[in-house]
């Protein structure tokens, strides 16, 4: 396929897991607060179990385990225990991420970013990575849209603030949920397994898989990444 057939209108990004290294952080936030409510769990057994997966979808599945409902402000609460641990200096991007958003961003290409994170986490993220300033009014996350991943919305909004139709967009994504959500909405997807193995990528239905965001750039049509 040549350049001019693999270059986008538009480059839609995941946040956690492609972007920001957060999982780790997040899904550690997710286990101490379970495990403090009865539900003994690691930090591995929380990003297995809730890699990719909105907190309002987590709330039914963890009411639906503890028999019992979580108190109206659990998400908040969550929220502000990840927020602090960025506040306290964990929060790294992930390796490469920079450098492949500026390829992209040097290459003209609209790019915007569609997460399950909800407004007040994606918004820390962003204003402790630098590189998001090329997202600017194109941040997106779950409490935008009527639906979380893996339904389409989020990547069919992220596509409109883009002005491009999303057939004509590549989404970034290392989730199955969140690459069912890409598929869904008619775009390309990119599967990142460097967290998720490639066989659960594949089986989520994507065609395309990369390892490192050095290959990102040719996957896209547009050349080589700087140095």
């Amino acid at each position: 396929m040549s350049a001019r057939a693999l270059r986008p209108a538009a480059v839609l990004f995941d946040c956690d897991g492609v972007l920001a290294d957060s999982e780790a952080v997040a899904n550690g936030a997710i286990a101490d607060d379970l495990t403090e409510r009865g539900w003994p769990m690691t930090m591995e057994e929380a990003k297995h179990a809730f890699m990719g997966t909105a907190l309002p979808d987590i709330r039914e599945v963890v009411e639906r385990r503890l028999g019992a409902p979580l108190p109206v402000d659990w998400s908040e609460q969550v929220v502000e225990r990840i927020v602090a641990r960025y506040a306290a200096g964990v929060l790294e991007p992930i390796r490469g991420a920079r450098a492949a958003v500026e390829a992209v961003a040097a290459a003209g290409i609209s790019m915007a970013v569609a997460s399950n994170s909800g407004r007040a986490e994606l918004r820390a993220k962003a204003a402790i990575l630098p590189f998001f300033h090329h997202f600017e009014g194109r941040l997106l996350c779950f409490e935008d849209v009527p639906r979380a991943k893996p339904w389409p919305d989020l990547y069919l909004a992220a596509a409109k603030l883009c002005g491009a139709d999303p057939r004509d967009c590549v989404v970034i994504e290392d989730s199955t949920a969140g690459a069912r959500a890409g598929l869904a909405a008619g775009c390309r997807v990119l599967g990142f397994a460097q967290d998720t193995p490639a066989a659960d990528l594949r089986a989520a239905g994507v065609k395309e898989i990369f390892h490192d965001h050095a290959e990102l750039p040719a996957l896209l049509g547009i050349g080589r990444m700087a140095a």
